[in-house]
Formats: structure tokens, C-alpha cells, sequence
């Protein structure tokens, strides 16, 4: 007996001895893997962060200078030195303005996909640069121009040989702006952080100081560039934008052993797609009442989730069906077969994008409406008295848009010095109000811009007519250019709300996974938004020819009825207004589980929020709602 019980004491000693062993293995190597992720995560902090901020503002600044410098006043280059009818001209602009705005998809999907963010720059800049090489050619070279027509009066309009130099360099700009503007402001945002604790720290928003510096830099462009092309020449004109995006490119890559740059994990399509294709195979599956029985792998999204994982929502519960586990589902494999079963993160990646069309959809007609605004107010200053008082000097007509950036910069300069703790003491928000909340102001400003522009183009042809002006096109109506400040003013304090609240909106609410590609969807709305202003100015020319005048004519605008066309958009922006109004009732934030610095998986806590609670609290620098 008390042989057999010093086997089997021995034998329980060895069996404890063994799971101490064990846990003190297990724990080793959960220490180790700890430390590991402790210590990646501090030299992920090294790069980035406010440092890398000078570069990255250089680079952009430089790059605005250019691409302002060369789009601002290219309606004068096609009337005035390519003999092209106002029409014309004005549509091909906006035409290949929306092809700029497409191929930001393309690059943000490249971007997101495998290029990452830093290599499309580069390319997307490097092709930009070769667009404005070759505009210079039909600047300096006589026969790419048709003959000068000063009369405006018969003219010879430019070849089709000469059109095509001027398209290949707007084809090549349009393709360079795809790598780089669905990028650079969630570069930027990403060396700084602008969600969650890294946010809440800071008493200045992002955005604002962002956009502030780009309207400094078309500011500079639209006084210094516009005046060479209008006064020295097109070569020169045109010369300088150039040299400014090469030193653009510099800049940014000298940066480059600073920046913080994220690992990309496969296309945000293909993750959309499975997920797509997962609900549609079971269907017929019952979605579980307790989200937590839905299928969650925190080894497998952690490369999409590096800021926190999206937690289950309640909405579109028919993507949930991707997420229910099933004996034809579920593998043991690891990863599992994702065309048949997805995560519920990657379940809530594709709510999140399916919850931001609405709001996408209701920023398009505003960008149709002031589509043609900037060469119709061009057109508007050409015909006016553009003395400065006492001076011979003559202000630029494409000069006139410093007052809408004047006025952005003053906004924007005020905005959370004055506006957020105005605003704060109503709403409690933190960032005085939300994203959302910002946008519909802009948009309610957008309409009083318009009501403006049509006010003062009928004191401007009131004006042509008591002077017996208006069969003479060419002739200087005695009104002060200055007339036309208040609309871009208007135009800029609405930017102020409107596109800085729309870059807030798609950088917080989209996928941290997809934040190039949710970028790109601004550019669209601006895409389809250009081509649906192309679609209404030619139908409106068209149509309102055979009246009893046209609205918006080729050569005499002071036989037109262009204030017509400014109350027709007008009205069309309220009853936008009234759809964006109800769809952002109606949004929901995104909920996220934000992770402790260096924490394990299971450190931080899946709570639920509401949606007061997200509006409140989860907008502290524009976004939605961070749970710790």
C-alpha cells in the first residue's frame, strides 16, 4: 500500500510539476508576444507624429500653388488665346475637372489595396508634372494657338491638332490628381492621429489648419501666378506651377524615413465583396438575437483594425448572415474560407460604407450648382470696371476668387477660436458641432451664394443697359468689379463648413482599412457632380435658345439671362437641403473599440453606444464614436 501510494503521489507531482510548467510556458510566451507588440507599437509612435506635419504642409502647399496656378485662370487660355466660345470652353474644363475626380478611386484602391499611401503620392504627383510640361508647349510654341482675336468678334477657333496638346496635359493632370488626392490629407492624418486619445488631446481640429494652409496656398497662386499669365505671358504663367510641383515632389520624399506608413492588407473590394458573397449563401440563415454569437476573429483582423475594431451594429442586419457560423461555414482552418464566413469587423466595414451613401449622395447637386460658378464669375469680372480706386492698375478677372479665400481663411482662422465654444454651450459637443451638423450649414449658405450671384447679375446688366452697353461685349461696364465680392465671400464661408466637414465626415466614419477609398467618394460626388453641371448648362443653353432669350450665351453675356440660371440652382439646393436634412437624422455613428496602448486583445471593452451618445461624445475632432 504505501508503495502504491508513493507511485501514485509521485505521479501527481509529476502531472502538477507539469502544468506549472505549462502555465509558466504559456504565460513566457504570452509575455513574450506582449512585449513584442509593446515594443512595435513604440517605434510605430517614433515615426509620425507633429514632426513629419512641416513636410507633408510643404509639399502640399506646393503642390495647391501649382495645381491653382494652372487650373484657376485656364478659362481665360481657352477664350482668349484659343478663340474657344464661353460654352465650349466652360464644359471642357468641367469635363476633365469630373475626370479628376474619378480617378481618385483608382488610386485610393491602388493605395488601399498594396501600393500604400506614400507610393501613390509619389507616382500620382510624377504624372501631374509631366500634365503641366506639356501645357507649356502650347503656351510658347506659335502654331499650337490659332491667330489672336481681340475683337472676340469672327474668331478663328483653335485647331483640332492644337485642342489635342491642351487635352493630352489636362488627361495627365486628371490622372495625377488620382494618386494624389485621395491620399495626402489621410497621410497627413495618419502620421498625426485624429481619432480617438490622440484626438481628444488636442485643442486644435486637423482639418481646419489643413485646409487653411491649401487656401493660403491658392491665395498666393491666384494673386502671383494669375497676374504673370495675364500680364508677362502663358510661358511664364504656366512655367511656374511646374517648377512648383517638381519642389512639391522633393519635399515629400525627403520626408520619407519620418513617415509613419501602414501595412496594406489585400483590396477593401475583395473584403466587400466576400462579404457580399457570404450573406447570399446563407440567406436562409437566422441571425442570432445575441450579437455575440456571431463570429469574431481578432488574430485575423488585426492587421485592418491596428486603431480598434468595429463592434456590431443593429442596422442592415441582413449582412449579419455573413457572420453566422454554420456547420458548411465553419472550418477549422485558420483562417477560415472568408467567401463563406467574414468577421463581424469586416461585416461592420461594409455597413459602415453602405451608411455614408445618403450622405454622399446629397453633396453631388451642390457641387452641380457651382460647378460653372467659377468660370461664369469670370466672364461676369471681364465685363466690369477692374480699376483699383485711384489706379490704373486692373485686378486679373480670375484674381476675383482671392476674396472667397480670403474669406475661407478668416472663417477657418475664427472656427475654434470663436464658433466651437459658441457653439459648445448649446451643444456640449466637444467640437461645437458635429461633421454632419457642419455640412448642412455649409449647404445652407451654398443657397444664399447663389441667390447673390443672381441679385448682382441683374444690377450688372441693369448697368450695361442704362449705358447702352449691352450689344458691346467687349466694353467696360462702368460697375466696379467689387460688385461681385459678396458671392465668393459667401462661396468661401460655405467652403468653410461644407468641405472641411465632408473630409471630417469620410476620414472618421470610413473603415480605418478604407480611408483612401471613403476619401476618394468626396472626389466623386465632385466627379458626377461636374458632369451632371456639364449636363444642365448644355441642356439650359440648348433650350433656352429658342426663347425669348438665352440664359447663358457663347459671346454677349450681357444678352443673357444668366441671373435665370442662378435662381433655377438655387431652388434646386433647397430641395437638397430638405433630402440631406432627413438623412442625417437618420445617421447612425460608427461604434469602434478603441485599444489601450500596448494592451492586450481583451483589455479593452465592447460596449454598445447610442446615438446621442456618438453625437455627443464622438465628435470631439469631427468624428463618431471611440469606445475605451
Amino acid at each position: 500500500m504505501d508503495f502504491t501510494a508513493a507511485v501514485l503521489a509521485r505521479k501527481m507531482e509529476l502531472e502538477t510539476n507539469k502544468t506549472v510548467n505549462g502555465e509558466e510556458e504559456r504565460s513566457e510566451i504570452k509575455n513574450k508576444k506582449k512585449m513584442k507588440k509593446k515594443k512595435k507599437n513604440k517605434e510605430k509612435k517614433e515615426l509620425g507624429g507633429i514632426k513629419t506635419l512641416p513636410l507633408i504642409l510643404a509639399s502640399e502647399i506646393s503642390e495647391r500653388f501649382a495645381t491653382t496656378g494652372f487650373h484657376g485662370n485656364m478659362i481665360t487660355y481657352l477664350t482668349q488665346q484659343l478663340n474657344l466660345p464661353l460654352v465650349k470652353a466652360s464644359n471642357i474644363l468641367t469635363n476633365f475637372n469630373g475626370a479628376a475626380a474619378f480617378t481618385p478611386l483608382i488610386g485610393a484602391l491602388l493605395s488601399d489595396s498594396f501600393a500604400g499611401r506614400f507610393w501613390t503620392i509619389i507616382v500620382g504627383s510624377v504624372i501631374y508634372e509631366l500634365g503641366l510640361g506639356s501645357i507649356i508647349l502650347s503656351a510658347v510654341l506659335p502654331g499650337l494657338r490659332p491667330p489672336p482675336c481681340p475683337t472676340q468678334a469672327n474668331c478663328k477657333e483653335a485647331s483640332a491638332v492644337q485642342l489635342w496638346v491642351v487635352y493630352a496635359s489636362l488627361l495627365l493632370t486628371s490622372l495625377g490628381s488620382g494618386g494624389i488626392r485621395p491620399c495626402v490629407v489621410t497621410f497627413a492624418a495618419d502620421q498625426l492621429g485624429v481619432t480617438g486619445k490622440e484626438a481628444l488631446s488636442r485643442t486644435w481640429n486637423f482639418f481646419n489648419w489643413y485646409y487653411f494652409c491649401m487656401e493660403m496656398a491658392s491665395l498666393t497662386a491666384l494673386t502671383f501666378v494669375v497676374y504673370v499669365q495675364d500680364n508677362v505671358g502663358w510661358g511664364w504663367g504656366l512655367g511656374i506651377p511646374t517648377v512648383a510641383m517638381a519642389f512639391s515632389v522633393v519635399i515629400f520624399v525627403v520626408g520619407s524615413p519620418y513617415y509613419r506608413k501602414e501595412r496594406r492588407e489585400g483590396s477593401p473590394l475583395v473584403r466587400l465583396a466576400q462579404v457580399i458573397v457570404a450573406s447570399v449563401r446563407k440567406r436562409k440563415a437566422v441571425v442570432p438575437a445575441e450579437s455575440g454569437l456571431l463570429y469574431q476573429n481578432k488574430e485575423l483582423d488585426a492587421a485592418i483594425s491596428s486603431h480598434g475594431r468595429l463592434l456590431h451594429t443593429n442596422q442592415f442586419r441582413w449582412f449579419d448572415k455573413a457572420a453566422v457560423v454554420t456547420d458548411d461555414g465553419f472550418t477549422n482552418s485558420n483562417p477560415p474560407n472568408l467567401w463563406r464566413l467574414s468577421t463581424v469587423h469586416r461585416v461592420e466595414e461594409i455597413k459602415s460604407i453602405v451608411r455614408m451613401l445618403p450622405i454622399w449622395a446629397a453633396a453631388i447637386l451642390p457641387i452641380t450648382a457651382y460647378s460653372h460658378q467659377q468660370s461664369f464669375g469670370i466672364q461676369q469680372a471681364r465685363t466690369m470696371d477692374r480699376r483699383l480706386a485711384g489706379h490704373s492698375v486692373q485686378i486679373p478677372p480670375a484674381t476675383m476668387s482671392i476674396f472667397e479665400i480670403l474669406t475661407a481663411l478668416l472663417a477657418v482662422s475664427l472656427y475654434d477660436r470663436l464658433f466651437v465654444p459658441f457653439a459648445r454651450r448649446f451643444t456640449r459637443n466637444p467640437a461645437g458641432i458635429t461633421s454632419l451638423q457642419r455640412i448642412g450649414v455649409g449647404f445652407s449658405v451654398n443657397i444664399l451664394g447663389t441667390l447673390v450671384s443672381a441679385l448682382v447679375e441683374i444690377k450688372r446688366k441693369s448697368a450695361a443697359a442704362d449705358h447702352n452697353l449691352i450689344d458691346k461685349p467687349t466694353a467696360v461696364i462702368p460697375m466696379s468689379v467689387f460688385w461681385l465680392v459678396p458671392q465668393y465671400s459667401v462661396r468661401g464661408l460655405a467652403a468653410v463648413f461644407v468641405t472641411v466637414g465632408k473630409l471630417e465626415f469620410f476620414y472618421d466614419q470610413s473603415p480605418e482599412s478604407m480611408r483612401s477609398t471613403a476619401a476618394a467618394l468626396y472626389w466623386i460626388a465632385m466627379a458626377v457632380g461636374d458632369y451632371g453641371g456639364t449636363l444642365m448648362v448644355s441642356l439650359i443653353h440648348k433650350y433656352t435658345e429658342k426663347g425669348d432669350g438665352n440664359w447663358i450665351p457663347n459671346r454677349n453675356l450681357n444678352r443673357g439671362r444668366l441671373e435665370y440660371y442662378f435662381f433655377f440652382v438655387s431652388g434646386l439646393q433647397v430641395l437638397n437641403l430638405v433630402y440631406y436634412l432627413l438623412c442625417s437624422r437618420l445617421y447612425t455613428y460608427k461604434a469602434l473599440e478603441e485599444l489601450s496602448e500596448g494592451g492586450e486583445d481583451g483589455d479593452s471593452l465592447e460596449l454598445g453606444m447610442d446615438e446621442n451618445h456618438s453625437r455627443s461624445m464622438g465628435e470631439s475632432n469631427g468624428g463618431g464614436g471611440t469606445i475605451k
